[in-house]
């Protein structure tokens, strides 16, 4: 598992520092100030490799870099390996360009699934790829990739690494195998939370007379079954992670058993915006599902630990854990910028639930000034609120502001309870 990183004049800020808590971690801040980075930083020290290292047609999972290429770089990074936690410090070669510590395979922390933003996946396995070094150094998949194969060269000629989702999902189907029972267990988990949308297998399906692949499907209570290619940008999301889970559980179980290993007892899942492509309604359910991940006996990772460090933009997310944040299982890391000049900086921030997403969108995860949907309604209301701070306001500015109000707020908002009282006492004074 993952216990501390430490970057040093790398990325976007001369300094960041994280000490993980063993459940679920969640990064927050704007654009920019490097969550996608992080993620990228964790990936690399549990398996020192960045994912575009492994597949050059990936457009992100990028090598990190200086933050001032004239001053030394460093990582520093501790994690659990086996029964024993280490630590190490990899520096920053300006010449060779890449990150230099003491050689040597990378420490076995787990298995690692790391879900990027734009649907492409990296996956390290300790059973597959530690050891000889004519093996895979990990499993980078492209979003394509990831639901028709992934390829690679051996003596001239391509052979199969992954056959996809499309065909494996549909080999299961009919085998009615124990992959195909921990796909359709791994949909119905991480869709659990979601009313009257629980994700099922439906039966294989055909697109046109000239396409001769079986295709997956997936039953709707509106339209019978939908063909996997034909459903929403949220369940194709859903289904790819569902597959890459029992892709990478099975794979790992059987090339355990194969080499005589013992299978692992640890997860780490890495997921860049946690809600990408998802309904509010599965935005609220998310996080509880992959931190209950491996739940069920028939679920992948079933009584494994599992550990997640994902990123959002979401006040639904954030708040959808206020029922079970812990302390001392989970943690919240919070990027800003601040000082002058501007500068980007980490922070553990202290968790205090805040009731509704409203209230979030105010909190220091998104910084917004106010919970309103509209910028003209925010800045009305900010307008507004100077004025009711203000010793003698002049008649002639609230009725102003008083018409920029009607203009952008509703009837029902609370914040006219307060303003039309003001706005009376004003239009009262002599």
């Amino acid at each position: 598992m993952l216990e501390y990183l430490r970057l040093k004049n790398t990325g976007p800020a001369p300094e960041m520092e994280l000490e993980f808590a063993s459940r679920v971690n969640l990064l927050t801040g704007d654009n920019g100030l490097g969550k996608s980075f992080l993620l990228d930083a964790a990936w690399w020290t549990l398996t020192r490799l960045w994912p575009r290292e492994v597949n050059r047609r990936m457009t992100c999972g990028l090598q990190a870099q200086p933050h001032n290429r004239t001053r030394p770089a460093s990582i520093r990074f501790r994690l659990t390996a086996r029964s024993k936690s280490v630590e190490t410090t990899a520096n920053y070669s300006p010449k060779a360009e890449e990150w230099v510590f003491r050689p040597g395979r990378p420490w076995n922390a787990g298995l690692v699934v790391y879900a990027h933003a734009d649907g492409s996946f990296s996956v390290w396995d300790p059973a597959r790829n530690l050891g000889p070094r004519k093996r895979r150094v990990a499993y980078v998949f492209t979003e394509a990739e990831v639901w028709d194969g992934l390829w690679t060269e051996v003596d001239g000629r391509s052979v199969p690494v992954c056959n996809g989702l499309v065909r494996d999902w549909s080999g299961w189907i009919r085998a009615q195998d124990e992959s195909a029972a921990a796909m359709a267990a791994a949909l119905r988990a991480l869709s659990s939370g979601v009313q009257n949308e629980v994700l099922e297998p439906g039966k294989l399906m055909r697109l046109s007379v000239d396409d001769p692949l079986d295709y997956p499907s997936i039953k709707t209570n509106y339209a019978g079954s939908v063909p996997i290619l034909h459903a929403s940008s949220g369940v194709r999301r859903a289904c790819a992670l569902a597959y890459v889970l029992t892709w990478a559980w099975s794979e790992h179980r059987l090339a355990a058993e194969q080499l005589g290993e013992e299978v692992t007892e640890r997860v780490i899942m890495l997921f860049d915006e946690v809600e990408s492509h998802l309904h509010p309604r599965w935005q609220r359910s998310i996080l509880r599902a992959l931190r209950d991940f491996g739940s069920e006996d028939t679920q992948p990772f079933a009584g494994r630990a599992l550990q997640l460090v994902a990123a959002t933009h979401s006040p639904l997310v954030l708040g959808s854990t206020e029922a079970w944040f812990d302390p001392a299982k989970d943690a919240w890391f919070d990027l800003d910028l601040v000082d002058t000049p501007p500068r980007v900086s980490l922070q553990r921030r202290h968790y205090i639930p805040r009731g509704s997403a409203g209230y979030w969108l105010t909190s220091e995860a998104f910084d917004l000034a106010t919970d309103r949907g509209s910028v003209e309604a925010e800045r009305a209301i900010l307008r507004a609120r100077a004025l009711l701070r203000k010793p003698d306001p002049q008649l002639d500015e609230v009725m102003e502001v008083h018409r920029e109000l009607r203009a952008v707020l509703p009837d029902p908002d609370v914040f006219w309870v307060r303003w039309n009282s003001f706005v009376e006492q004003c239009e009262g004074q002599p």
